[in-house]
């Protein structure tokens, strides 16, 4: 069993050091009661830590697993993946914590230490050349009302909330470590644009009277593998340990007609034949105020057209399926430029243009191949389920679709990666290295799919190869949302995902079906496993649910619901394979979301029946948002149809029909 090496840091210290334990009267007792340090049969530590000194001691108390560093990529789900790209150039607009060693500017270091709850599973773990470290612990501490002793959280207890832990890494040293207390430290991230520097002790400090004592359990892996999706291992076994479902929330059926007729009635802007992106309550005139920053995909048009096409289908609404398809038939009428061969991104003012929102923290200029390629997927998606449920074909949505991916094909370089960023004026690719090209691989396989042309099928399994190998074998999945600067992110797997499920569906080979796991397991890292605590309105007082919620970033690190619309995908693989894990999971995505929107007018404080935003704070270090009082507020308080168009698109799909077969 390997060594742990305990220190602490008083409140009352002047600095900020972490010294010996006898530097402050406490005491560690270590006893391993089992375990042989395997993934599904860690050590058991138990760590008695007591206070000899004649004073309360209140503080941070660190307790860190060291290893023979070598190569170390080190992982603290949702938080640090790799080094965060600490290896990339930082001199960008948006920060988020990368590791670099020696003593780097911000915003790299060569150790960080984080609550809890900015976790998505309580661990941190590292590979380094073929062997996995790790340790993973409570996230918080709770009073157990029936003893009265303040204890570790286990799964299933109840008790009331007291305290955060958190958990650390250091690539100088080579350690990784849980504390009891915590800090943010050396730099607090609340979303990437906003960075605190690290606070003082106060209400994140541990206490322990004089003479008491606590005792925690650390469970420790040591483990070989052969790349990092070795930790996928230790991550399932973790979450199998400390799992809490969502809590109940609508049915099926009712959620999609909630959130449906919500966008339908609240969302759509008929003079501009697209949908709001924001819609907001006016408190003045009693109406609502749009903030429109419509583009052709990702946050607004087919995003939310093709989830609200799906679910006039379902529920056989008319009215609401014209109003999509006018939506969809105005991107495919009215947004192409005719000099690259590639739909413009953005629209406003009545022109269509490559300047977004987004387009001032670009590095280069031009199209976006997430937001074209994203785009002719959802088209496909909805030309597919016209054809099956209405037996409706728009043989002309084809062509448009293949015109502009046959282009994107021409766009790859010799690695076989397609571009990040197209000329506007050619339609070259101009910016490669980054993840958001897999939603062309996504859309070519699907096209191939439902055509039955198997014309590019030998080109793309050689991207589906690259984009396996360098992004996802590596658990380190970067450059697909535009304002994140490259950061890791969870948003691009789900192109990847829905590739390799239609790479499989084509061609039946088994090693798809490996990847397409591979690349669920690396987006199950940023999903929640437990129901984070929440401290701050509305989500504390509503009991909701984080656990099957998705983390979007490393640099905007709320939970979003851009992952709910991977539950086909999901359905498909445990169809294929049976997977109690990743059927679990694919019921915690459908939970969380039947949860998460206003189920009756102002649940969370503001909206209507419906009503859906993007940010859950689930940490309350992410809070931005106030009341009108100026009091925080753990959420956003608007309508965005993308974000509840992601839960519908979850639900509307192939899981509607084998949820209808399961009610049956």
């Amino acid at each position: 069993m390997m060594e742990l090496i305990i220190s602490a840091r008083s409140r009352r210290q002047e600095n900020t050091e972490y010294r010996t334990l006898d530097k402050h009267m406490l005491r560690a007792d270590i006893d391993v009661v089992s375990g042989k340090g395997t993934a599904h049969d860690p050590w058991q530590a138990h760590i008695l830590i007591s206070n000899e000194g004649s004073k309360a001691w209140s503080g941070v108390i660190h307790v860190e697993l060291p290893f023979e560093k070598h190569q170390p990529r080190f992982f603290l789900p949702a938080f640090m993946y790799g080094r965060n790209r600490g290896e990339a150039p930082q001199n960008v607009p948006n920060e988020f914590p990368r590791l670099r060693e020696g003593n780097p500017s911000r915003p790299s270091s060569s150790w960080w230490m984080v609550r809890s709850d900015r976790l998505s599973h309580p661990a941190a773990l590292v590979y380094d050349e073929g062997q996995i470290f790790g340790l993973s612990a409570s996230p918080y501490w709770i009073k157990n009302p029936s003893s009265g002793q303040r204890q570790q959280w286990y799964p299933g207890q109840e008790g009331m909330f007291v305290q955060y832990g958190g958990f650390s890494c250091s690539i100088d040293k080579g350690r990784i470590g849980y504390t009891l207390g915590y800090e943010n430290a050396p730099l607090h991230f609340i979303k990437s644009r906003l960075v605190h520097e690290r606070a003082p002790l106060e209400e994140n400090c541990f206490e322990l009277l004089a003479g008491e004592s606590v005792e925690c359990v650390l469970e420790l892996y040591h483990y070989e593998a052969s790349s990092e999706l070795g930790i996928n291992v230790a991550m399932e076994s973790i979450y199998n340990r400390y799992h809490e479902a969502p809590r109940e929330g609508s049915d099926m059926q009712t959620t999609v007609s909630d959130l449906s007729h919500a966008i339908y009635e609240y969302a759509y802007l008929p003079e501009d034949r697209q949908y709001s992106t924001f819609v907001y309550e006016d408190a003045e005139t009693g109406g609502y105020r749009y903030n429109k920053i419509i583009s052709i995909s990702w946050t607004n048009g087919m995003t939310i057209a093709t989830p609200m096409l799906l679910a006039a289908l379902r529920q056989d609404d008319e009215l609401m399926r014209q109003q999509a398809l006018s939506c969809i038939t105005n991107i495919m009428d009215n947004a192409m430029n005719p000099e690259s061969g590639f739909p413009y991104d953005a629209y406003q003012d009545g022109v269509w243009s490559i300047k977004g929102w987004w387009f001032d923290g670009m590095r280069t200029p031009g199209h976006s191949s997430y937001l074209v390629a994203q785009a002719m997927f959802y088209i496909l998606k909805c030309y597919d389920y016209e054809k099956r449920l209405r037996n409706h074909r728009h043989e002309d949505w084809l062509v448009y679709v293949k015109q502009v991916l046959d282009r994107l094909e021409r766009t790859k370089n010799t690695d076989g990666e397609y571009p990040t960023i197209l000329s506007e004026r050619t339609g070259a690719g101009l910016e490669y290295d980054a993840f958001s090209g897999a939603w062309c691989l996504a859309a070519m396989a699907y096209y191939s799919w439902i055509t039955e042309d198997v014309s590019y099928l030998e080109e793309l399994k050689r991207s589906e190869a690259h984009y396996y190998d360098t992004y996802v074998k590596h658990m380190e999945c970067y450059g697909a949302p535009l304002d994140a600067d490259k950061s890791v992110d969870s948003e691009g797997i789900l192109a990847y995902i829905k590739a390799v499920r239609y790479l499989h569906a084509l061609t039946g080979d088994p090693q798809f079906l490996d990847h397409m796991r591979d690349a669920i397991s690396y987006e199950f890292s940023f999903k929640f496993s437990y129901n984070s605590p929440v401290q701050i309105p509305p989500l504390s007082t509503l009991g909701w649910s984080s656990s099957g919620g998705s983390v979007t970033s490393v640099a905007n690190p709320h939970i979003h619901p851009m992952s709910s619309n991977l539950v086909d995908e999901l359905l498909y693989y445990v169809q294929q394979r049976e997977d109690g894990y990743v059927h679990q999971r694919m019921m915690d995505t459908v939970g969380w979301g039947c949860q998460t929107y206003n189920r009756h007018d102002g649940e969370y404080g503001y909206g209507k029946k419906g009503w859906m935003s993007e940010r859950f704070c689930h940490s309350q270090g992410l809070v931005t948002e106030k009341y009108a009082d100026g009091s925080p507020a753990s959420t956003w308080f608007c309508l965005m149809p993308w974000a509840s168009g992601s839960v519908i698109e979850g639900l509307v799909g192939d899981y509607w029909d084998y949820a209808m077969q399961i009610k049956k």
